[in-house]
């Protein structure tokens, strides 16, 4: 039986601390599974066991599985999959990147949690795919031809322009310049 006052202590530590340790992403603060490790494990040292394992694994796609156990007691359970393809540090890590999100999603599960269950990696990782989309709507942009393709491109990419603007501001100013540059550029070839 899992003495569940560990557990309760290692919690109220980890929010404890959290001040000034997390990262800021979207207005909301992510812990990283790094620091849920520390806390859970400067509370409960060795009764707190970790165990992975590949779910699948292929040429393209990894999906672990992790399970927490306080005192042989099992606590939780969290899943990840990562894309090789995902970002370049997945090119190469794509195991210990879902290795490392599956313990976070489980340490969040248990309670480990600031604002939301996403790690402050697995957030990192939504955000270059986010920017993957920008780059995309931006080389979009720069095939414009005419007035009436502009107005197209606008209208594509209006709903994503707003969410970027409320959810991303830092993001939506950087697409912004680069818009007013492509903009510019279009305007001095007579195309808009």
């Amino acid at each position: 039986m899992a003495d569940t006052n560990k557990l309760v202590q290692a919690i109220k530590e980890f929010k404890n601390n959290l001040n000034g340790q997390t990262i800021s992403i979207h207005g909301k603060n992510y812990a990283t599974v790094a620091m849920r490790i520390a806390y859970a494990r400067r509370v409960l040292g060795t009764d707190l066991d970790i165990q992975t394992k590949i779910i699948s694994i292929d040429k393209d796609t990894v999906v672990m599985e992790a399970d927490l156990y306080v005192d042989g007691a099992h606590i939780a359970t969290g899943h990840a999959e990562e894309k090789r393809t995902a970002s370049r540090i997945n090119q190469t890590s794509a195991l210990e990147n879902c290795e490392t999100s599956a313990v976070g999603r489980a340490l969040a599960f248990c309670g480990m949690i600031s604002d939301g269950i996403a790690s402050a990696e697995e957030v990192s990782a939504a955000i270059v795919q986010q920017d993957k989309k920008i780059q995309e709507a931006l080389k979009e942009l720069e095939a414009v031809s005419h007035k009436g393709s502009y107005q197209e491109w606008l209208t594509k990419h209006k709903v994503m322009l707003d969410k970027l603007k409320i959810d991303n501001p830092p993001a939506y100013k950087e697409i912004l310049q680069s818009f007013e540059v492509i903009k510019t550029n279009l305007q001095t070839k007579g195309a808009i």
